[in-house]
């Protein structure tokens, strides 16, 4: 019943004919190309609008590439850059060490690991990009002249990165020096069709320049990473501007984490991870665990009080493990029961800390309750047919919003705090799951999945 229950605030060398030349000039208008032998790629070609020629050199003793690229940016609806690459089709990854000649260039001048569908400035993409202040980030457009968007890694300046795409999800990996490629968390979903480019490109940020950086030790593979035979799991904690959608990877780990929750003052997250409960910065760094006494198997229905001093955990540690209601001190400390019936799965709490809001089952249904925090009867708010969950209360407490099955598909409903006035909020072909209103009370952030998902699965594209 709670699996899965996420609280969102809050998530490219042959030599090649003159003919070819001109054709590929007169197709694109925007490619000025060179006949070069560069190691693992085909070509070389200045993209878009670059005011200083690009260039390549590659030694094949070092199996080096050190490329010259001017241009504007690569941003928003079109690239200026010097792009080194060859065609590919399929799965495939690019691995390479990049270091930046000079330090005087544009904080913002990039050089990336890059898959593009074609040569035209606004072509869809993907790279893997480290910028001149270190600033390094999976960004891609998905579709011709469309937006660019960003995930940004947590960790700067890494000595080595790769991009992969598998299918139609796009990775990288990172590693600093003398540690091994990791995944740096964050994926894109991106269609691209065979044939494709990849490879090394580099953008000065400035027309008036160039700038030079260095791929070293490049690797390009082809297919699906081998497997271990062993099943694995990883969790990225991500933010996401609600204006741009660009997203930042603060926590990665080769574990399962569910439920982040921002701290009222924006300051941290708490998460859910075994059972256990865990403080992490908002910056990442590492977890720091929270003491919850003899609670350790809380589920992913957990959350903080407005005024930031209470934690309210849903544990399973009790009572033929079915989840209980607990509050303790946000700090940590021994929980003190709330709700004397299970299976109650807390979801919200009054501005004014008095009372919680959750999903209980009594009686072979799901419904949505309230109990004062200090314990006592439980009011029952719904008795509509069918699962009621993930009730939360407005910040100016007026309202409680909630999810329902009770008109055949799972949508967003909401009604006064004492249950009264129950209306529909959204009326879509989805399966709209657990609302979280904004601390400002003007946005709704809620799950979407196919209108032929049942439940609340994990691993399913929301």
């Amino acid at each position: 019943m709670s699996y899965g229950k996420s609280r969102l605030m809050n998530r490219m060398t042959t030599k090649i004919t003159v003919f070819l030349i001109l054709f590929i000039f007169i197709q694109t208008g925007s490619v000025h190309s060179q006949d070069l032998s560069i190691g693992l790629f085909e070509k070389n070609a200045d993209i878009g609008d670059v005011g200083k020629p690009g260039s390549v050199e590659y030694d094949k003793d070092q199996k080096s590439y050190t490329i010259t690229g001017g241009g504007e940016n690569m941003w928003a609806t079109k690239d200026a850059l010097h792009f080194v690459w060859k065609q590919v089709s399929g799965d495939i990854s690019l691995a390479s060490d990049i270091s930046w000649i000079g330090t005087a260039g544009n904080a913002h001048r990039k050089a990336c690991l890059l898959i593009r569908q074609n040569l035209e400035p606004g072509s869809a993409y993907a790279d893997a990009v480290v910028h001149g202040d270190g600033l390094t980030s999976l960004q891609y457009r998905e579709e011709s002249g469309g937006s660019t968007h960003e995930i940004q890694s947590n960790v700067s300046a890494p000595k080595r990165i790769k991009i992969e795409k598998q299918g139609d999800y796009v990775f990288m990996s990172i590693a600093k020096e003398n540690e091994e490629l990791h995944p740096s968390g964050g994926s894109f979903r991106i269609k691209l069709t065979d044939p494709f480019y990849i490879g090394l490109g580099v953008c000065a940020h400035d027309n008036n320049v160039a700038e030079k950086a260095v791929f070293s030790n490049v690797e390009i593979t082809k297919g699906k990473a081998k497997s271990t035979g062993r099943p694995s799991v990883e969790s990225t904690l991500e933010t996401i501007d609600i204006s741009s959608t660009d997203r930042r990877a603060v926590y990665h780990i080769t574990d399962h984490i569910e439920a982040p929750n921002w701290s009222p003052d924006g300051e941290y997250f708490v998460f859910n991870s075994g059972g256990r409960m865990y403080k992490l910065e908002v910056n990442g760094g590492k977890p720091e665990p929270i003491d919850t006494g003899f609670a350790t198997r809380c589920n992913n229905d957990h959350g903080i009080s407005f005024d930031g001093k209470t934690l309210v955990i849903s544990d399973q540690s009790q009572e033929r493990r079915q989840s209980i209601i607990y509050v303790l001190p946000i700090e940590g400390g021994a929980p003190r029961r709330i709700t004397a019936n299970a299976p109650s799965f807390w979801h919200g709490i009054s501005p004014d800390g008095k009372t919680l809001t959750y999903c209980a089952e009594r009686n072979g249904n799901y419904d949505v309750y309230s109990i004062s925090i200090d314990g006592g009867e439980e009011t029952r708010l719904t008795t509509a047919e069918g699962l009621d969950d993930g009730p939360e209360y407005s910040p100016d407490g007026q309202y409680i919003y909630f999810n329902s099955i009770r008109t055949g598909t799972m949508q967003i409903w909401r009604m006064k705090a004492d249950g009264s006035e129950q209306e529909q909020v959204t009326t879509d072909e989805y399966q709209d799951w657990f609302p979280h209103i904004s601390p400002n009370g003007r946005y709704i952030v809620f799950l979407s999945y196919e209108k032929d998902v049942k439940e609340h699965p994990a691993n399913k594209d929301v």
